[in-house]
């Protein structure tokens, strides 16, 4: 008789929103190659907004998605989100949530294995989250009110999860500190397909040249400082910036913008990966919890000019794929780019730093976890 194969765990794949086309996101695209099988759960989902890889997926929302404001701008939704994701139930053997203070808190039947790319911003480090809103603010005081009810739901959220995973030694350090919990450090993948299909940008052919360019990829925020990158590059005259990404601050960055540097939004991978081939250097001064760009530039052998903090300590190496500044100046900012120019870098070098965030080792490891050789059970 043949012998009965072993019945693989039920998987599925959780996470906060899915509104927007940032690092976590693509994360989450790497899970469900892992898992293909696996529905994904989340409180929101958006397709204009997001990759537009999630339309062939499963993808289970909860009711608050019915409300199109809050899916277009989810921070609207963090008097609801609690709720909504306590609503949120899913039956699986296990369940891998890729998390910043929602998806770890969905009820699940099974385990779960948080995959943590840090603790609530605005919960833990709040100040950093708002950047200038002042005490008065809207934003700060309404904040200010929901923050002692949402820790209290975060936390029982945390202590339900059974394995954590953190992308970053400082977030592994963070989850200990905010949660009392041990972690094992998997760092994200990246998925960049530099033999991928390249498409110039009309509205920045002129601008781009023959290439050169420094490169900024990011979300919008104040703690991403593309404000001080950009005031950097006002005065550098023999510099050119593009900037690729979308978010709250957009109007104010692009009112800011000088003759030397452009800003877009919502493009195409084809087009990225134009710019990304064409450009000189990425500029990452932002307080990255482990900041998956330096290693998308690192693919097409592009070093990374990056503030000391955060994941880059994890991702770049000085002197080898890339160069640090101490704080998010302008100046401190400027004087790296400069500095940077007269550096020759080790292309095939920076490539093969790449290599080690493979998708592949990332899945591989997951599937241990998932299929039990090394799970531990902790915190219930």
């Amino acid at each position: 008789m043949r012998a009965t194969e072993p019945t693989r765990p039920r998987v599925a794949i959780a996470h906060d929103y899915i509104t927007q086309r940032g690092g976590a996101e693509r994360v989450v695209l790497s899970l469900s190659r892992a898992f293909p099988e696996a529905q994904i759960f989340t409180t929101l989902y958006e397709p204009e907004t997001t990759f537009p890889e999630f339309r062939d997926l499963d993808i289970v929302t909860s009711a608050l998605n019915h409300i199109a404001p809050l899916r277009r701008d989810h921070r609207k939704a963090l008097p609801f989100l609690a709720a909504a994701s306590s609503s949120i139930r899913i039956d699986a053997d296990v369940v891998i949530a890729s998390t910043t203070g929602w998806a770890h808190g969905f009820n699940a039947t099974g385990r779960t294995i948080a995959y943590c790319h840090s603790p609530a911003r605005y919960l833990y480090l709040s100040d950093q989250y708002l950047g200038d809103a002042g005490p008065l603010s809207p934003a700060r005081l309404g904040l200010r009110a929901l923050t002692p009810f949402l820790k209290r739901w975060d936390q029982r959220a945390a202590a339900r999860v059974d394995t954590y995973l953190t992308n970053s030694s400082i977030v592994q350090r963070r989850v200990e500190d905010v949660y009392g919990r041990s972690s094992e450090l998997l760092f994200p993948p990246h998925s960049v397909d530099v033999s991928g299909p390249r498409t110039p940008m009309p509205e920045l052919e002129q601008f781009v040249g023959e290439g050169g360019h420094l490169l900024l990829v990011s979300r919008l925020l104040p703690y991403k400082n593309v404000d001080a990158a950009i005031r950097a590059i006002a005065g550098l005259a023999n510099e050119r910036l593009v900037i690729v990404g979308d978010g709250p601050q957009r109007a104010e960055l692009s009112a800011m913008l000088p003759e030397n540097a452009r800003l877009v939004s919502g493009i195409s991978d084809e087009h990225l990966r134009w710019l990304y081939a064409r450009s000189r250097a990425l500029v990452a001064p932002s307080h990255e919890d482990f900041g998956l760009t330096v290693i998308e530039a690192a693919a097409w052998g592009k070093p990374s000019i990056a503030l000391r903090a955060g994941g880059y300590l994890d991702t770049v190496l000085e002197g080898f794929t890339g160069r640090f500044f101490a704080e998010p100046t302008p100046a401190a900012i400027a004087e790296a780019i400069a500095a940077s120019r007269f550096q020759v870098w080790d292309v095939p070098a920076i490539k093969s730093h790449a290599h080690e965030f493979s998708e592949q080792a990332f899945a591989q490891r997951l599937h241990e976890l998932v299929d039990g050789a090394s799970f531990p059970r902790e915190g219930r």
